[in-house]
C-alpha cells in the first residue's frame, strides 16, 4: 500500500512550516510510522540546517537530473529520514520543480508518510507540491498577512486539484482571537500551537523539549493526522487540539477553568 503524501504549506515565510513538518514527523516515528520529510523549499531550503545536517546530496541535485532519490536520503534524530536541500543560487537555478512528482512517487512507495515542506509565496515551485499531495495542511500565525497568504494558498491548491484537509494556527497566545481566525478558513482547524520560544531552541522539540506545551500540541496534532491518514477518521469528526494549560504560566494557579480554553476562543 502506498504511503500518504501530505504537503505542509502556507503563503508567508516564517510561520512554522518546517517546524511543523519536523515535529509531526518525529511524533509519527514515535508512534511507529516510517516518515520522510522532503525539503521542497527550493529557494530557501533550511530543513537540513534546522536539524544540523550538511548533506552530500540534495533534492536540488535530484531535480537537476544528476542524482537518484536514494542518494539524498539522510537519517536524523528520532529515526526521521529527510531529503534535504541546499541554499546556493546555482542549485536553485538548476533544479526543475516539475521533476518533484517522480521523487514523491518513489518515496510514497517506500514510506508510510511523505511530508513535503514548502516555501513561501505563490510560484511554480510552491504550486507543484499542492497538486501532488493526498492532503494539504495549511500553517499560519495570527498575523493578518500570514492568514491572508494562507487563504491564498488554499485557493491556489483548489485550482490545481489539491485538497486542503486542515489548518494549524501557530505561535498562539492568550491574546489571539482563535475563533475569528478559524472562521476565515474553509478548512478544519486541526491544532492551536502555543507560542513557546524557549522550547524551539533545538528541533524537533517533541524530542528535545518533550514536556513543553508546544510539544504536546504537536503530539495531539499528529494523533489527529494519523486518524485521518490511516484510521478512516472523517475530518468533520476531528476536534481542534487545544488545551487551556498550554497558555497558562506554570507558576500561576488556574483558578478559573473558563479563562483558558474559552477565553482563548474569544
Amino acid at each position: 500500500m502506498a504511503g500518504y503524501v501530505c504537503t505542509v504549506a502556507g503563503g508567508k515565510g516564517g510561520v512554522g512550516k518546517t517546524t511543523t513538518a519536523v515535529n509531526v514527523a518525529a511524533a509519527m516515528e514515535q508512534d511507529g510510522y516510517d516518515v520522510v520529510v522532503v525539503d521542497a523549499d527550493l529557494g530557501m531550503a533550511n530543513l537540513g540546517a534546522m536539524l544540523g545536517v550538511d548533506p552530500e546530496t540534495s533534492i536540488h541535485q535530484i531535480l537537476a537530473g544528476g542524482r537518484a532519490v536514494s542518494e539524498a536520503l539522510t537519517d536524523v534524530q528520532g529515526g526521521i529520514t529527510i531529503v534535504p536541500g541546499e541554499q546556493s543560487l546555482e542549485a536553485f537555478a538548476d533544479a526543475d520543480p516539475a521533476k518533484l512528482s517522480k521523487v514523491i512517487k518513489t518515496l510514497r512507495n517506500a514510506y508510510d508518510v511523505v511530508l513535503i515542506d514548502t516555501g513561501a509565496g505563490l510560484s511554480h515551485e510552491t504550486t507543484v507540491p499542492l497538486g501532488l499531495a493526498d492532503g494539504v495542511v495549511l500553517i499560519t500565525t495570527p498575523d493578518d498577512v500570514a492568514v491572508g497568504d494562507a487563504i491564498k494558498t488554499a485557493e491556489l491548491a483548489d485550482r490545481v486539484d489539491g485538497e486542503v484537509i486542515g489548518t494549524v494556527l501557530n505561535r498562539t497566545t492568550t491574546e489571539t482571537d482563535v475563533e475569528a481566525i478559524a472562521d476565515r478558513f474553509n478548512s478544519k482547524l486541526f491544532a492551536v500551537i502555543p507560542d513557546d520560544i524557549e522550547a524551539t531552541a533545538e528541533e524537533p522539540l517533541v524530542l528535545n523539549a518533550p514536556e513543553s506545551a508546544a510539544a504536546e500540541a504537536y503530539r495531539q496534532l499528529t494523533e489527529r493526522l494519523i486518524g485521518i491518514f490511516f484510521e478512516g477518521v472523517e475530518i468533520d469528526e476531528v476536534e481542534t487540539a487545544v488545551e487551556a494549560d498550554w497558555f497558562v504560566d506554570g507558576e500561576e494557579e488556574d483558578d478559573d477553568d473558563s479563562g483558558g480554553r474559552f477565553g482563548l476562543f474569544g
